[in-house]
């Protein structure tokens, strides 16, 4: 049977708000601590990464991502970034529920591959 993924996108006000990449990067920037650390994980430029984090941080009411305290460098989520990249990954999964069967219908009409 093909393998099936389903991505979410989700927009606010006919805009890309969040999606697989911006949740991917507060991810990586939660495990490692740094935003320059979680671009080259994801191979993505500082600059791009950057620019990703300052859209998130004004397109929300409290900043997503914010430096370290204590001067050492470095960047975390803050509480809204925790609370944000929890609530996608569970309307990811209650959308992953939702369309289980209707996955699987569109898989087996698909042609294999070779």
């Amino acid at each position: 049977m093909t393998e099936m993924r389903l991505t979410l996108r989700v927009d606010a006000n006919g805009s890309p708000l969040l999606g697989h990449g911006k949740i991917k990067l507060l991810e990586q920037i939660g495990q490692t601590g740094s935003i320059s650390a979680a671009a080259r994980a994801m191979g993505m430029s500082y600059r791009r990464a950057w620019l990703l984090v300052e859209a998130m941080n004004t397109t929300f009411v409290r900043p997503l991502v914010s430096a370290r305290p204590g001067g050492g460098g470095g960047a975390g989520l803050s509480p809204e970034g925790e609370a944000v990249l929890r609530l996608y990954r569970e309307i990811e999964h209650a959308a992953r529920d939702a369309v289980r069967g209707q996955m699987e219908t569109l898989a087996a009409m698909c042609a294999p591959s070779p």
